[in-house]
């Protein structure tokens, strides 16, 4: 691929460039030059006159339902959702049908989008089937590929499985990522504890589910890593979906500990309360479940803080039989891989380059993924969009459209992405 990039402004803090417009040349899937009024013969030219670059975006959360629950989503849409959506990168968590805890799972889905605009990034269960029980061959799955390792949208409830998970990955400098929720705190929950549960009438699912399992989680780390261990650049354990304010302060006071932690927030939790659910849109039904104003507020202050150190989408697929129901018998989950950086931009009150940092550079130095800057000699991974833009999200790539921004206008538009030698641009 050889092309020629006019006048798009860049938006890297570590690129030399940042801030500025320029031409981009790209050849061999690199970067060749950055510079102005670049030219060069027999050469595609875009100009992009007003549209901004960063370095390609990655979202740490996705379910893909590939292999096992196609009929939802498979790897192909799941990448062209995540391709209009700007993203290059994205971690499928392991919740399929076989669940991934083998090296052939693991495999599938590697050489299924081997090579295209997207790289699929899975992560490998900690325990088989997800359920909790027995351990996954979590070495061989290392070295296999996995980017990570967690039960997804189950979080591990045993104690002793998570003090000995820790122990296991700690050497191999591999990550452990769990979404904190006490399971019997939350059993048969639909909505946030609180007025608007009592209001309707259903089983809330309490702050103190997160914020119990948080300290616990929390707690074993400190006691599984000496003190000598916690200066490390890496973090061991990953936090996901925080979704509380007490949960944020927690974090934050682990943080100024120093134990080596990371967490990360959906940006639908930016967008909704809990009191919207007052008409049982089912398409809100999500868990951890959207929560009080107080609650949004500090995920947004410890967004601003540093505290929470990236945004993902939290992209999980149900299709019309699993949501057109009853509230209590639908299904849990948002499709979101498509309106990340809009809700973002309208939602988050965080500046455009922090809120790129919470979705590349953060993210990136979370997975233990190469860093990616936009400079002269580096890998062409890139993501153009348009921070200004007021666009009407009226199609959906993913197989399932269970969001309620469909119809919707929102603020800030993806143009474009560049990848592993590939081009794509919508209008």
């Amino acid at each position: 691929m050889k092309l020629l990039i006019k006048s798009v402004r860049i938006v890297d803090k570590k690129s030399p460039a940042n801030g500025q417009v320029r031409d981009i040349l790209i050849e061999d899937g690199k970067i060749k030059e950055i510079g102005e009024n670049l030219s060069s013969n027999d050469i595609e030219v875009k100009d992009l006159s007003g549209l901004c670059v960063s370095a390609g975006w990655v979202d740490m959360r996705v379910g893909s339902r590939d292999p096992g629950f196609e009929h939802k989503e498979d790897l192909y849409s799941v990448s062209a959702a995540a391709a209009h959506g700007g993203f290059t990168e994205i971690v499928l968590l392991p919740n399929t049908n076989p669940v991934v805890h083998s090296k052939d799972t693991l495999n599938y889905i590697r050489q299924s989008a081997a090579g295209g605009v997207v790289t699929l990034h899975p992560a490998a269960a900690v325990t088989k089937k997800a359920e909790g029980v027995d351990f996954t061959e979590m070495i061989d799955l290392h070295h296999a590929g996995a980017i990570a390792f967690t039960d997804g949208e189950h979080a591990v409830q045993s104690a002793d499985l998570l003090l000995k998970t820790i122990l296991y990955l700690r050497p191999l400098n591999a990550l452990l990522m769990n979404r904190p929720e006490e399971a019997q705190l939350s059993l048969y929950g639909q909505m946030h504890e609180g007025i608007t549960s009592t209001l309707t009438g259903m089983k809330g699912i309490p702050s103190l589910a997160e914020e119990m399992m948080l300290t616990r989680d929390l707690k074993l780390l400190e006691y599984a890593l000496e003190k000598s261990m916690y200066d490390t650049s890496d973090p061991v354990l990953h936090i996901s979906l925080l979704s509380t304010a007490i949960g944020v302060e927690i974090v934050r006071e682990a943080k100024q500990k120093g134990l080596p932690i990371s967490c990360d927030v959906a940006v639908h939790q930016l967008v909704f309360e809990d009191s919207d659910l007052i008409n049982f849109d089912t398409n809100l039904k999500v868990n951890p479940p959207f929560r009080s104003q107080a609650d949004q507020e500090a995920l947004r202050q410890g967004l601003a803080d540093g505290t929470i150190d990236a945004i993902v989408s939290d992209h999980n697929p149900q299709d019309e039989e699993s949501k057109n129901l009853e509230f209590d018998h639908a299904d849990f989950g948002i499709t979101g891989l498509e309106t990340v950086f809009s809700l973002a931009v309208m939602h988050s009150g965080l500046s455009l380059e922090t809120i790129v940092e919470k979705i590349t550079t953060a993210p990136r130095a979370i997975l233990r993924l190469p860093e990616i800057s936009i400079e002269q000699g580096a890998i062409a991974n890139l993501t153009f969009f348009d921070p200004e833009a007021d666009w009407t999200f009226g199609k959906s790539y993913s197989k399932s459209k269970n969001t309620p921004f469909l119809g919707q206008q929102l603020k800030g538009k993806v143009r474009g992405v560049i990848n592993n030698g590939k081009q794509e641009w919508y209008a």
